[in-house]
């Protein structure tokens, strides 16, 4: 990989706009909401509630675009920024923008390529991919997609402690960089779209191959899950979540692997003190993109509280309400060492599978890149809360 920065405004703006004289437009819509459009009309609706939902009034998704929206950007003039290089180290990793795709389960439901369409595109880009636990592809064939590209792993951890543990040592095996538990997720949220269609994937044996591949999980098993998949989805069910998760619990995790071990799903300061406290080497701010708790605080309010409590001593991350490079301007400005994107890539991908999913990274990465032309920043860490200003209303 090339170690010479990509200048993604001029090249992806300038494309579309040379295109252009050709008379084509472009297939991926260049905005969110238009993206999202495109995407639904492509989607079932079955995969259209699981991917654009959220839990109970949908009020903490909504919570996350109004946070965005609580901290405009205070244009800078002649800040001098003609060359800038928006590449950025996560992990040991050299990544081209400091933007990763966060896990989304059961994209088999967007697209038949599904996890491989994904870690393909990040890989050309050179953009980490986390892969999922609940992926519709095990873990050792994403990588094997992936190649070279940088790639980290997102752990569920359930009943079992020997999946976890099992999750954990595939995923160093496979070149992860990194391990990030997924805090958030010890039970499903109450997530209406998904029930009033009666429609649960991993029912259907659907987002469970990191499951139905992982020895521990079918030694588990009375038939192989080839042979009766209802069972093993029945059985997924059984130790997929656990309220019970505490500290303690996860612990354990040290004496599995040496890898660093993110905490993901942190909103509040005094957790993330504690995740630093305890030795964990980063924190990610996520709410789930409003799909767990009704009610909530948007993430990037959180995240303005997490940064002063880490207080420099781990890396802290953010996803959740991500829509285009100016939000993403927003996260760094606030602190955030890179960012995640979540359903926008999902909608890439249900409308074009691999290049989709990476066209719709390459525009988040080129409005960055032109949004930080025109505040004079030359790289992610010359990005800073002063750029920012707070609206209280």
């Amino acid at each position: 990989m090339s170690d010479t920065p990509r200048h993604f405004g001029p090249e992806i703006q300038g494309g579309v706009y040379l295109r252009g004289l050709g008379g084509a437009k472009p297939e991926i819509p260049t905005s969110f909401p238009g993206l999202e459009a495109a995407a639904k009309a492509k989607m079932s609706p079955e995969a259209w509630a699981y991917t654009a939902g959220a839990a109970g009034l949908e009020s903490s998704m909504d919570a996350n675009r109004a946070a965005f929206a609580r901290y405009p950007i205070a244009p800078r003039m002649l800040g001098g920024a003609g060359q800038r290089d928006l590449s950025c180290e996560m992990f040991g990793v050299k990544a081209a923008a400091p933007l990763f795709s966060s896990p989304i389960g059961v994209l088999e439901m967007m697209h038949p390529e599904a996890d491989l369409a994904v870690a393909r595109a990040m890989a050309a880009l050179n953009m980490p991919m986390m892969i999922s636990s609940q992926a519709s592809t095990p873990m050792e064939k994403i990588a094997e997609a992936n190649g070279s590209g940088p790639r980290f792993f997102q752990l569920y951890w359930g009943k079992s402690d020997a999946i976890a543990e099992s999750f954990v040592k595939r995923a160093e095996a496979i070149g992860c960089k990194a391990i990030f538990i997924t805090l958030d997720t010890t039970v499903l949220g109450w997530r209406p779209r998904d029930m009033d269609l009666g429609f649960l994937p991993f029912l259907r044996a659907q987002g469970i191959a990191q499951y139905t591949s992982d020895p521990v999980f079918r030694a588990m098993l009375p038939a192989p899950p080839e042979e009766n998949p209802m069972a093993a989805a029945v059985a997924f069910t059984q130790v997929f979540s656990d309220p019970g998760l505490d500290w303690a619990r996860i612990a354990k995790i040290r004496s599995w692997t040496k890898l660093p071990v993110v905490l993901k799903g942190i909103m509040r300061g005094d957790d993330a003190a504690r995740a630093v406290a305890e030795g964990y080497d980063g924190v990610m701010v996520s709410n789930h993109g409003g799909r767990q708790v009704d009610g909530g605080i948007g993430a990037l309010d959180a995240l303005s509280e997490v940064v002063p409590a880490v207080n420099g001593k781990a890396p802290v991350y953010f996803d959740s309400g991500i829509r285009c490079g100016a939000d993403a301007f927003k996260a760094l400005a606030l602190g955030a060492h890179a960012v995640g994107i979540g359903r926008p890539y999902a909608y890439g991908l249900a409308i074009a599978g691999e290049n989709g999913v990476k066209t719709v990274m390459e525009y988040l990465a080129a409005e960055l890149d032109l949004t930080m032309a025109l505040m004079g920043t030359r790289t992610p860490a010359d990005i800073h809360r002063d750029s920012l200003r707070l609206n209280a209303d």
